[in-house]
């Protein structure tokens, strides 16, 4: 195994730390704001992000006070749009999602092959942070929203194809 750069890691700890806690006041924050028949299922959704980012929070700040680190007293920052539809909150979580991934991946890459504790951690925030992407772009569909990600493969073949049959057809 290779060596752990200790404080390299400790530094992406308390970046996920402060991105997790931010997660914490954005879903509180979405939780609110959510209008429209769907509420009731889009804000428990919501208080349980935010719940499980208090978590993911709390144990990268254990992992890091393991390490000899200083937990972060600063959250990361949390862009205001002002902008409350159904649609709008959700893009929103899948772009918070998408960096979120993203740091954690970091992580993965820094302690690959130095800590077999560290990189399970890392995998499972990842593959977590996964299923909450996959979730959001879900619930997008019900809003009518298209990803220019491919997050939706097939949509505009299958389009193509029914008005080329109808064409056809007549």
């Amino acid at each position: 195994m290779k060596e752990l750069d200790i404080k390299a890691t400790q530094k992406l700890l308390n970046r996920i730390m402060e991105f997790e806690l931010a997660g914490v006041v954005r879903y509180t924050h979405y939780s609110l704001m959510v209008a429209g028949p769907n509420r009731i299922p889009i804000v428990a959704f919501m208080k349980a992000q935010a719940t499980e980012s208090l978590l993911h929070a709390q144990t990268a700040g254990e992992i890091l006070v393991g390490l000899g680190g200083h937990p972060t007293l600063s959250i990361a920052e949390i862009p205001e749009t002002y902008k409350h539809s159904v649609k709008d909150i959700l893009e929103e979580s899948l772009n918070h999602e998408r960096t979120a991934l993203d740091i954690y991946k970091k992580l993965l890459e820094e302690v690959e092959d130095r800590s077999v504790y560290l990189e399970e951690f890392a995998r499972t925030q990842i593959a977590q942070e996964e299923m909450h992407g996959l979730e959001v772009r879900k619930m997008l569909r019900d809003v009518g929203v298209m990803h220019s990600h491919n997050e939706f493969p097939g949509a505009a073949e299958k389009k193509k194809k029914k008005g080329k049959k109808n064409r056809e057809e007549e």
